[in-house]
């Protein structure tokens, strides 16, 4: 609970690695002209997005594997409740593929890495601080319950106490879903010219 809910190095590198993971993805492929071989081969574009996002993804998940060991010695020094820390993950895993899933379409949309990172850092960036407008919004107001819905601080909160909330689920899902299917329409936007 700690390690992930009540700590600004969850969000420090969300914020600075999550850009320079995904600022290549595509941006890279349009400046050195390989997109022309990589769309021109028998695979779909959707297939072509999944594949770099799913690797990306990989990279992610493998970056945090090494905090497992921290498991390992909660078990063996006291007690560890293994739903809460599944949930700490879980949230860890649902918030990185929504701003992986975000930096993959800013990757797209240009063809300069660094105008790709300076946009996935800007997108994160602004979630961040909509979600630390709850801090500042009048309790049961609209704006405050937006705030709190948006807020990656709250969420991870909230996971990272073992409370897996729906609606967490369902706001990330789509904050990395509906990139993904842009970043489709994009890549397929350079396909047909």
């Amino acid at each position: 609970s700690a390690f992930f809910g009540n700590t600004i190095l969850l969000y420090l590198v969300l914020f600075l690695l999550v850009p320079a993971m995904t600022m290549r993805l595509f941006a890279e492929e349009r400046r050195s002209g390989t997109a022309e071989a990589l769309l021109t081969a028998p695979v779909s574009t959707t297939a072509v997005v999944l594949s770099k996002y799913v690797a990306v993804l990989v990279v992610y998940v493998v970056m945090w594997a090494p905090t497992t060991l921290y498991l390992v010695i909660l078990r063996r020094t006291g007690a560890l409740d293994v739903h809460v820390a599944a949930s700490s993950y879980l949230g860890v895993l649902l918030v990185g593929a929504a701003y992986l899933s975000t930096g993959l379409l800013t990757s797209a949309m240009t063809k300069s890495q660094l105008i790709a990172l300076v946009l996935s850092a800007l997108v994160i960036l602004v979630l961040f601080l909509l979600g630390i407008g709850e801090l500042v919004a009048r309790e049961g107001t609209t704006m405050h319950a937006v705030c709190n819905h948006v807020s990656v601080w709250a969420a991870m909160s909230d996971f990272s106490s073992g409370i897996v909330d729906t609606r967490r689920l369902v706001f990330y899902g789509t904050l990395t879903v509906v990139p993904l299917y842009f970043t489709v329409r994009v890549v397929d936007a350079w396909r047909w010219g």
